[in-house]
C-alpha cells in the first residue's frame, strides 16, 4: 500500500497526465495547419544530421527518431513534444523532493510550474527547442540535487545525461552546470562533491552526448550562431549610454515579465506567510538564489558584451525555471504553518490548465472575430489538395521551412527539399524521377497570389534551360477566418526533360 505522501505526488502526476491527454486531443483536433517550429520539424525531420542550424540538434534528432518508426502525422509531431513538457514537470517534482524532503510540497511544486507562461502557454503554443531546454533543465535540476544529497554513481550519471541533452538542446543551458557549480562553492560539503572521482563519469557521459555535435559546429560555428547574434542586435541603436540603457531596461523587463505571475500566484494563496517567508532561509534556499543571481549575471554580461536592446523571456527559462520550488523552500525555512496556502494554491492550478486549453483553443477557432489569424488557420490542407489534384510530385521544393514541413505533412511520403538545404543550390530537376511541384508563398491579399515565380527559383531554372509547364496561383479562405481574409501560394509545376 501506498502511504499518503506517495499518493499525493503520484495524484499530482496523473493530474497533469491527464492535462497533457487534453492538450494532444485539442492540437489533433485544431486544423492540421502546422505552427513554425512544428514546420521546422515536419520538414527536418527528413534528415539525420550532427547539425540543422541556428539550433541545437536534440528535438530534431528525436523527432526523426519518432518519424522513422512511425511515419509523419500530426501526432507524430504533438504527441512527443507533450511527453517531454509531461516529463519536464516530472523531474521537476523529484528536484523538489530532494530540496524540500517532504512529498507533499514536492507534489504542489511539480503543480506549480504551471505557473510560468513559458511552461505553462509559450510551450504549448509553438515551441520545441524551448520544450527540450525545459525538459532538460529540469532533468539537470533533478540530478544536481540528487548529487548534492546522495552522491553515488547513479547521481553522477544523471548529472552527466542532464547536462548532455541540455547542451544540445539550447546554447544558453551552457551558463547552467556553470552557475551550479559557483552556486556550491561556499559550502565546505557540497564542493566535495566536485572533487569526487565520479564528477569524471558525469563528464564523460556529457561529452559523449555532445560530441557529434560539437564536431559540426566547430565548422559552422558562423552558421548557428547567426540567429541568435540577429535576435540580440541592437538595430540601428548607436553605442553607447543608450544602448546600454536599453539592453539593460529589456533584461529588467524580461525578468518582471518571466516571474510576475508566479509571484502573484503564491502571494495570494500564501498571503502574509509568503511576505514573512521572504526574510527566511537555509542551506538549500542559499543555494538556489547563488545559482539564479550568477546566471543573471552571466545574461546581463552577455546583454552587455553584445550591446543587445532585445532580452527574450525565454532566454531565462533555465535559470528562474527553480522559482516555485523556491518560493516553497523558503516558505518551510520560516517554520510557518503552510496547509490553507498549500489548498488555495492548489485549487488554482486546475483554473490555470483550462485557461491554457481555452486560450490555445480560442486564438484558432475565435480568429475570425479578433482577426488576428494564427498558423493554425491557414488552408494548407486545401491548398495542397488543390495544387495536387491532377498528380502527384515526385519532389516538392518549397520557399521556406514553414512551407516545406506543411507540405510535407500533407504529402508524407514526397521528399521536399528548400533551396540551399539538405545541398546547396536547386535540386537536380532531372533526377527526380516525375514531376516537380514548387511552391511559394503569394501575396498577403484577399484574391489569389500573383503567378509571379521568385526569382531564385526563375533563374536557376533558366540557367538549367528548363521551362514550367505550369505556374498557378492559388487562394484560399482562413479556417475559422472572415469572408474575404484568404491566405495564398504560388506554385509551379515542372517536368524533367522539359524545355
Amino acid at each position: 500500500m501506498l502511504d499518503r505522501a506517495t499518493r499525493t505526488i503520484r495524484t499530482a502526476a496523473l493530474l497533469l497526465a491527464a492535462y497533457f491527454v487534453l492538450n494532444i486531443a485539442l492540437r489533433l483536433a485544431l486544423p492540421h495547419a502546422l505552427e513554425l517550429d512544428e514546420a521546422e520539424q515536419s520538414f527536418f525531420s527528413q534528415y539525420l544530421l550532427a547539425g540543422y542550424g541556428p539550433q541545437p540538434p536534440f528535438y530534431n534528432w528525436m523527432q526523426y527518431a519518432v518519424v522513422s518508426l512511425s511515419g509523419l502525422s500530426m501526432g507524430a509531431l504533438i504527441i512527443p513534444k507533450n511527453i517531454l513538457l509531461f516529463l519536464c514537470y516530472v523531474f521537476y517534482g523529484l528536484a523538489g523532493r530532494e530540496a524540500l524532503k517532504h512529498q507533499k510540497l514536492a507534489a504542489v511544486g511539480m503543480l506549480a510550474l504551471i505557473t510560468l507562461p513559458q511552461v505553462s502557454y509559450m510551450a504549448q503554443q509553438d515551441l520545441t527547442h524551448t520544450t527540450a531546454l525545459l525538459f532538460a533543465s529540469s532533468l539537470f535540476l533533478y540530478g544536481f540535487f540528487r548529487t548534492l544529497e546522495r552522491s553515488g554513481i547513479g547521481s553522477y550519471l544523471l548529472l552527466g545525461l542532464a547536462t548532455g541533452i541540455g547542451l544540445i538542446s539550447k546554447y544558453n543551458f551552457a551558463l547552467m552546470p556553470v552557475v551550479a557549480l559557483i552556486a556550491i562553492l561556499p559550502d565546505a560539503e557540497w564542493r566535495r562533491r566536485v572533487l569526487d572521482w565520479r564528477i569524471l563519469a558525469a563528464v564523460a557521459v556529457a561529452l559523449i552526448i555532445v560530441l557529434p555535435h560539437a564536431i559540426w559546429l566547430g565548422s559552422n560555428l558562423e552558421f548557428a550562431s547567426s540567429d541568435t547574434l540577429v535576435k540580440m542586435a541592437a538595430g540601428n541603436e548607436p553605442a553607447g549610454a543608450v544602448r546600454i540603457g536599453k539592453g539593460i531596461l529589456a533584461f529588467l523587463i524580461a525578468i518582471i515579465a518571466f516571474a510576475a505571475l508566479p509571484v502573484a500566484i503564491f502571494a495570494a494563496a500564501f498571503r502574509r506567510d509568503f511576505v514573512r517567508a521572504l526574510s527566511a532561509g537555509n542551506r538549500w534556499t542559499g543555494m538556489i538564489e547563488r545559482m539564479m543571481l550568477a546566471s543573471l549575471a552571466g545574461i546581463l554580461l552577455i546583454v552587455l558584451f553584445t550591446g543587445s536592446t532585445t532580452v527574450r523571456e525565454r532566454w531565462l527559462d533555465p535559470f528562474l525555471l527553480v522559482l516555485p520550488i523556491y518560493f516553497l523552500a523558503k516558505m518551510q525555512a520560516a517554520g510557518l504553518d503552510l496547509s490553507a496556502g498549500l489548498r488555495r494554491l492548489r485549487s488554482v492550478v486546475p483554473v490555470l490548465m483550462a485557461c491554457v486549453l481555452i486560450a490555445l483553443g480560442f486564438r484558432v477557432v475565435g480568429a475570425g472575430l479578433i482577426g488576428t489569424y494564427s498558423r493554425p488557420n491557414v488552408p494548407m490542407a486545401d491548398l495542397a489538395r488543390e495544387m495536387t489534384r491532377q498528380a502527384e510530385p515526385a519532389l516538392v521544393i518549397a520557399s521556406d521551412p514553414y512551407v516545406a514541413g506543411n507540405m510535407r505533412l500533407q504529402l508524407p511520403h514526397v521528399p521536399v527539399v528548400i533551396p540551399d538545404f539538405p545541398v546547396g543550390g536547386i535540386p537536380a530537376y532531372t533526377t527526380a524521377g516525375g514531376p516537380v511541384l514548387i511552391v511559394w508563398r503569394g501575396k498577403k491579399t484577399a484574391t489569389a497570389a500573383d503567378a509571379v515565380m521568385p526569382e531564385r527559383f526563375s533563374s536557376a531554372l533558366t540557367a538549367a534551360d528548363i521551362t514550367p509547364q505550369e505556374i498557378g496561383a492559388l487562394s484560399r479562405p482562413y479556417y475559422f477566418g472572415r469572408q474575404g481574409d484568404n491566405f495564398a501560394l504560388g506554385y509551379a509545376w515542372v517536368r524533367p526533360g522539359a524545355r
